[in-house]
Protein backbone atom coordinates (compact mmCIF):
# COMPACT_ATOMS: atom_id res chain seq x y z
CA UNK A 1 0.00 0.00 0.00
CA UNK A 2 2.75 2.49 0.92
CA UNK A 3 4.52 1.78 -2.50
CA UNK A 4 1.12 2.23 -4.18
CA UNK A 5 0.37 5.59 -2.91
CA UNK A 6 4.04 6.93 -2.97
CA UNK A 7 3.67 6.19 -6.82
CA UNK A 8 0.11 7.56 -7.27
CA UNK A 9 1.41 10.67 -5.65
CA UNK A 10 4.62 10.94 -7.96
CA UNK A 11 2.21 10.65 -10.89
CA UNK A 12 0.29 13.74 -9.43
CA UNK A 13 2.65 16.03 -9.09
CA UNK A 14 4.52 15.23 -12.63
CA UNK A 15 0.90 15.63 -14.46
CA UNK A 16 0.02 19.14 -12.05
CA UNK A 17 3.72 20.11 -13.14
CA UNK A 18 4.07 21.45 -9.44
CA UNK A 19 7.29 20.87 -7.01
CA UNK A 20 6.47 19.79 -3.90
CA UNK A 21 3.40 18.97 -1.60
CA UNK A 22 2.23 21.08 1.52
CA UNK A 23 -0.16 19.71 4.67
CA UNK A 24 -1.14 20.40 8.03
CA UNK A 25 0.47 19.07 10.36
CA UNK A 26 -1.57 18.52 13.83
CA UNK A 27 0.34 15.74 16.04
CA UNK A 28 -2.31 13.49 14.81
CA UNK A 29 -1.81 9.52 12.81
CA UNK A 30 -3.81 10.41 9.88
CA UNK A 31 -1.87 13.97 9.51
CA UNK A 32 1.54 11.97 10.45
CA UNK A 33 0.77 8.82 7.72
CA UNK A 34 0.50 11.95 4.85
CA UNK A 35 3.36 13.87 5.55
CA UNK A 36 5.88 10.52 5.24
CA UNK A 37 3.82 9.62 2.34
CA UNK A 38 4.14 12.72 0.96
CA UNK A 39 7.53 13.43 1.93
CA UNK A 40 8.71 10.15 0.19
CA UNK A 41 6.80 10.60 -3.02
CA UNK A 42 8.59 14.39 -3.34
CA UNK A 43 11.64 13.13 -2.41
CA UNK A 44 12.10 16.08 0.03
CA UNK A 45 9.91 18.34 -1.46
CA UNK A 46 7.17 18.47 1.32
CA UNK A 47 6.65 21.11 4.12
CA UNK A 48 4.37 21.13 6.82
CA UNK A 49 2.88 23.54 8.63
CA UNK A 50 2.01 23.19 12.47
CA UNK A 51 -0.82 26.12 12.56
CA UNK A 52 -2.17 25.87 16.27
CA UNK A 53 -4.67 28.03 17.03
CA UNK A 54 -5.88 28.11 21.12
CA UNK A 55 -4.48 24.25 20.64
CA UNK A 56 -3.00 21.87 23.49
CA UNK A 57 0.77 22.65 23.99
CA UNK A 58 1.20 18.41 23.97
CA UNK A 59 0.18 18.36 20.68
CA UNK A 60 1.98 21.17 19.22
CA UNK A 61 5.13 19.22 20.36
CA UNK A 62 3.76 16.07 18.99
CA UNK A 63 4.12 17.55 15.80
CA UNK A 64 7.42 18.82 16.16
CA UNK A 65 9.03 15.77 17.56
CA UNK A 66 7.59 13.71 15.11
CA UNK A 67 8.94 16.28 11.91
CA UNK A 68 12.30 16.23 13.42
CA UNK A 69 12.28 12.25 13.79
CA UNK A 70 11.02 12.39 9.78
CA UNK A 71 13.67 15.07 8.90
CA UNK A 72 10.52 16.65 6.96
CA UNK A 73 10.80 20.82 6.73
CA UNK A 74 7.90 22.67 8.87
CA UNK A 75 7.05 25.82 9.83
CA UNK A 76 4.97 26.70 13.21
CA UNK A 77 2.58 29.40 12.51
CA UNK A 78 0.14 30.83 15.63
CA UNK A 79 -3.30 31.72 14.45
CA UNK A 80 -4.24 32.61 17.87
CA UNK A 81 -4.59 35.88 17.33
CA UNK A 82 -5.98 36.20 13.97
CA UNK A 83 -8.73 34.09 14.67
CA UNK A 84 -9.53 36.06 17.77
CA UNK A 85 -9.43 39.12 15.38
CA UNK A 86 -12.09 37.43 13.67
CA UNK A 87 -14.39 36.70 16.22
CA UNK A 88 -14.30 40.21 16.79
CA UNK A 89 -14.81 41.25 13.68
CA UNK A 90 -17.65 39.26 12.89
CA UNK A 91 -19.89 39.96 16.62
CA UNK A 92 -21.68 37.30 16.18
CA UNK A 93 -23.81 34.24 18.71
CA UNK A 94 -22.51 31.37 17.60
CA UNK A 95 -21.71 27.47 18.62
CA UNK A 96 -18.74 25.82 19.55
CA UNK A 97 -18.80 24.38 16.26
CA UNK A 98 -19.15 27.14 13.95
CA UNK A 99 -16.10 28.36 16.07
CA UNK A 100 -14.09 25.02 15.39
CA UNK A 101 -14.86 25.05 11.47
CA UNK A 102 -13.93 28.76 11.39
CA UNK A 103 -10.16 27.68 13.19
CA UNK A 104 -10.32 24.78 10.07
CA UNK A 105 -10.69 27.26 7.57
CA UNK A 106 -8.05 29.75 8.81
CA UNK A 107 -5.71 27.17 8.80
CA UNK A 108 -6.74 26.02 5.32
CA UNK A 109 -6.72 29.16 4.00
CA UNK A 110 -2.60 29.06 5.45
CA UNK A 111 -1.66 26.22 3.98
CA UNK A 112 -3.09 27.22 0.51
CA UNK A 113 -1.22 30.46 0.99
CA UNK A 114 1.84 28.60 1.11
CA UNK A 115 0.81 26.01 -1.53
CA UNK A 116 0.42 28.84 -4.09
CA UNK A 117 3.80 30.52 -3.19
CA UNK A 118 5.72 27.47 -3.71
CA UNK A 119 3.93 25.63 -6.89
CA UNK A 120 2.91 22.93 -4.07
CA UNK A 121 0.08 20.66 -4.28
CA UNK A 122 -1.98 20.63 -1.13
CA UNK A 123 -2.19 17.43 1.19
CA UNK A 124 -5.63 15.85 2.50
CA UNK A 125 -5.33 13.90 5.61
CA UNK A 126 -8.92 12.34 5.51
CA UNK A 127 -9.25 9.10 5.33
CA UNK A 128 -11.96 7.17 4.11
CA UNK A 129 -13.92 6.75 6.96
CA UNK A 130 -14.30 10.43 7.67
CA UNK A 131 -15.25 11.11 4.36
CA UNK A 132 -17.84 8.84 4.46
CA UNK A 133 -19.44 10.12 7.28
CA UNK A 134 -18.77 13.38 6.42
CA UNK A 135 -16.23 14.56 9.66
CA UNK A 136 -14.57 17.12 8.39
CA UNK A 137 -14.97 21.25 7.73
CA UNK A 138 -15.57 21.67 4.40
CA UNK A 139 -13.33 23.93 2.58
CA UNK A 140 -11.58 23.81 6.19
CA UNK A 141 -9.69 20.36 6.67
CA UNK A 142 -11.53 18.91 3.66
CA UNK A 143 -10.13 20.74 1.22
CA UNK A 144 -7.25 19.60 -0.75
CA UNK A 145 -5.45 18.49 -4.01
CA UNK A 146 -5.26 14.90 -3.36
CA UNK A 147 -6.22 12.89 -0.64
CA UNK A 148 -3.49 9.79 -0.34
CA UNK A 149 -5.58 8.02 2.70
CA UNK A 150 -8.93 8.48 1.06
CA UNK A 151 -8.95 4.87 0.35
CA UNK A 152 -8.27 3.94 3.81
CA UNK A 153 -10.54 2.74 6.75
CA UNK A 154 -8.56 4.44 10.06
CA UNK A 155 -7.47 0.99 11.29
CA UNK A 156 -5.74 0.60 7.96
CA UNK A 157 -4.64 4.42 8.67
CA UNK A 158 -3.23 2.96 11.76
CA UNK A 159 -1.77 -0.14 10.56
CA UNK A 160 0.22 2.02 7.77
CA UNK A 161 1.28 4.08 10.39
CA UNK A 162 3.05 0.99 12.62
CA UNK A 163 4.75 -0.41 9.48
CA UNK A 164 6.36 3.74 8.53
CA UNK A 165 7.46 3.70 12.16
CA UNK A 166 5.18 6.18 13.29
CA UNK A 167 5.54 6.69 17.17
CA UNK A 168 3.30 4.56 19.03
CA UNK A 169 2.30 7.75 21.15
CA UNK A 170 1.10 9.11 17.65
CA UNK A 171 -0.99 6.31 16.67
CA UNK A 172 -2.61 5.30 19.78
CA UNK A 173 -3.19 8.96 20.67
CA UNK A 174 -7.37 9.53 21.13
CA UNK A 175 -8.40 10.74 17.77
CA UNK A 176 -9.10 14.70 18.19
CA UNK A 177 -9.68 17.52 15.28
CA UNK A 178 -8.11 19.97 18.21
CA UNK A 179 -11.38 22.43 17.64
CA UNK A 180 -11.59 23.27 21.52
CA UNK A 181 -9.90 22.18 25.19
CA UNK A 182 -11.19 18.24 25.57
CA UNK A 183 -12.57 17.81 22.25
CA UNK A 184 -12.77 14.27 20.86
CA UNK A 185 -13.78 13.09 17.60
CA UNK A 186 -15.38 9.75 18.99
CA UNK A 187 -16.96 11.53 21.64
CA UNK A 188 -18.18 14.28 19.58
CA UNK A 189 -19.68 11.96 16.66
CA UNK A 190 -21.32 9.47 18.89
CA UNK A 191 -19.62 6.95 17.01
CA UNK A 192 -16.15 4.72 17.75
CA UNK A 193 -13.73 4.55 15.15
CA UNK A 194 -14.78 0.59 14.95
CA UNK A 195 -18.29 0.83 13.81
CA UNK A 196 -17.93 3.79 11.36
CA UNK A 197 -14.95 1.62 9.81
CA UNK A 198 -17.35 -1.19 9.76
CA UNK A 199 -20.03 1.26 7.87
CA UNK A 200 -17.23 2.47 5.80
CA UNK A 201 -15.98 -0.85 4.60
CA UNK A 202 -19.45 -2.53 4.47
CA UNK A 203 -21.60 0.14 2.93
CA UNK A 204 -24.53 -0.65 5.19
CA UNK A 205 -25.26 -0.25 8.82
CA UNK A 206 -24.95 -3.61 10.74
CA UNK A 207 -27.22 -4.81 12.84
CA UNK A 208 -26.12 -5.27 16.03
CA UNK A 209 -25.25 -1.57 17.45
CA UNK A 210 -28.07 0.02 19.20
CA UNK A 211 -30.69 1.83 18.05
CA UNK A 212 -29.34 5.70 19.27
CA UNK A 213 -26.10 4.17 17.20
CA UNK A 214 -28.25 3.43 14.36
CA UNK A 215 -29.74 6.72 14.29
CA UNK A 216 -26.83 8.69 15.18
CA UNK A 217 -24.40 7.10 11.92
CA UNK A 218 -27.77 7.54 9.43
CA UNK A 219 -28.06 11.07 10.49
CA UNK A 220 -24.16 11.58 9.80
CA UNK A 221 -24.41 9.89 6.73
CA UNK A 222 -27.05 11.64 5.31
CA UNK A 223 -25.49 15.03 6.11
CA UNK A 224 -22.29 14.22 4.69
CA UNK A 225 -23.92 14.00 1.17
CA UNK A 226 -23.53 17.74 0.53
CA UNK A 227 -20.20 17.52 1.83
CA UNK A 228 -18.79 15.44 -0.90
CA UNK A 229 -19.96 17.48 -4.24
CA UNK A 230 -19.93 20.50 -5.87
CA UNK A 231 -22.29 23.21 -5.08
CA UNK A 232 -25.77 23.03 -6.39
CA UNK A 233 -26.15 25.13 -9.82
CA UNK A 234 -28.96 26.03 -11.05
CA UNK A 235 -29.35 25.49 -15.03
CA UNK A 236 -31.53 27.44 -17.50
CA UNK A 237 -33.33 24.96 -19.39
Amino acid sequence: MEKKIISWLRKKLKSSHCAGFVLGLSGGVDSAVAAVLAHKASRGKTMALILPCESLREDIEDARKFARKFKIPFRVIDLTKIYLSALKACPVKSAKTARGNLKARLRMSAIYYFANSKNYLVTGTSNKTELKFGYFTKYGDGAADVLPLAELLKKQVRELAAKLDIPKAIIDKAPSAGLWPGQSDEQEIGLTYGIMDQIARAGKIPAGITPAQKKRAKEMLGRAVHKLKFPDTYKIR
